[in-house]
């Protein structure tokens, strides 16, 4: 016979629950790198847009 104690089951939903949660953050930060580099470059706020002076 084993010596170590039953795996809980309230331990082991969270577990499962808690991998659930990190796979799907993991997809959506996949979707938003991938919305982020197919968007157009956008230029830095101190930058002035071509055509108009610094004053």
């Amino acid at each position: 016979m084993s010596d170590h104690a039953p795996i809980d089951p309230a331990k082991l939903q969270r577990q499962k629950r808690l991998e659930e949660t990190l796979k799907e953050n993991l997809k959506r930060r996949k979707q938003q790198a991938r919305a982020r580099s197919d968007a157009p470059p956008v230029a830095p706020a101190n930058e002035v847009p071509a055509g108009e002076d610094e004053r």
